[in-house]
């Protein structure tokens, strides 16, 4: 098989729009993945604050897959013009049954920007207590405190709480505004016993 026939058999499928529009988004999202991994590496080194640093992070993740999600929907909007009144119903339907995954994405808007709490803060949220180790878009992990363990030490299970919880329980942030744990060391002292000692 000479050249010119192996290109003459890949013409027809290269003349696809099909496969066009597969290309042109190929190129789109490497193209959004490429510049803002060049953001991440040059500008995060320059933000001292590690709070601030993990959520520029996370904000850049979020915006380059909302970019590479919209590079799609404008690579293939060509057919979505007739599907509007489907499209909305489809919409309504997704909306309703995914009501606590759209909560939990709130509730991550609300904890990033509203300083709820931050990654390594000790809180109580879903009535879990534990230190932050990472907030996601749904869920907030914790490496959980107390319960069966005395004290605040750590008991050794990493629990995943949803960020709906934000809205529907009080959140208790025990180091928002003081970076120490306060606690309580009981010390019994028997009648009779000499103190001076």
């Amino acid at each position: 098989m000479t050249d010119l026939e192996w290109w003459k058999g890949l013409s027809p499928l290269l003349s696809d729009p099909l496969v066009g529009k597969l290309f042109s988004l190929l190129v789109a999202v490497l193209a959004i993945l490429s510049i803002f991994s060049v953001v991440k590496k040059r500008f995060i080194f320059k933000i001292g604050d590690t709070g601030r640093r993990y959520k520029a992070k996370k904000a850049i993740n979020f915006v380059s897959f909302t970019l590479c999600f919209l590079a799609a929907l404008s690579v293939f909007s060509d057919s979505l013009g007739r599907l509007t009144f489907v499209l909305g119903a489809m919409g309504a339907g997704v909306a309703f049954s995914l009501q606590e995954v759209i909560a939990s994405v709130a509730g991550w808007f609300t904890v990033t920007f509203g300083g709820y709490y931050r990654a390594g803060d000790r809180i109580q949220l879903g009535g879990i207590r534990g230190d932050v180790i990472d907030i996601g878009v749904l869920r907030t992990t914790l490496m959980e405190c107390g319960d069966w363990v005395n004290g605040d030490l750590y008991n050794g299970r990493i629990v995943r709480v949803a960020n709906s919880f934000v809205f529907k329980e009080p959140v208790y942030n025990y180091s928002a505004d003081f970076e120490f744990l306060w606690d309580e060391i009981v010390v019994p002292i028997r009648l009779g016993t000499d103190i001076s000692q």
